[in-house]
């Protein structure tokens, strides 16, 4: 287990209203309203964030829009991929990620 995958699992763990759960074959955190709200892959965490969070989150460095899964070139609204490098953020994004989607209609 990578040093980013035991994170992940301890993120999820200590969300209040977060599940750990699998989304096409990938790790994710889904909120109590069983929407995802956060995706781990290959290392890196992908957030759906409201678009205030969005824009915040793809200022850092590395960070990019997420993409579909069989369609890699159409990039996907409020989904951002933030790599490990950047960590010590996803508690906190997690968190906002969580809080949006048990609003999000």
């Amino acid at each position: 287990m990578t040093k980013a995958e035991k994170f992940f699992h301890q993120i999820a763990d200590e969300l209040p209203n977060g599940t750990e759960s699998k989304m096409f074959g990938a790790m994710c955190i889904k909120a109590i309203n069983g929407k995802s709200s956060a995706i781990f892959w290959k290392d890196e965490m992908i957030f759906k964030l409201n678009s205030a969070d969005e824009k915040k989150a793809l200022k850092l460095k590395g960070t990019r829009q997420g993409t579909h899964l069989y369609a890699p070139d159409r990039p996907m609204k409020g989904w951002v991929v933030i790599p490990f490098i950047h960590s010590s953020k996803w508690a906190a994004f997690a968190k906002k990620s969580i809080a949006f989607v048990q609003t999000d209609k």
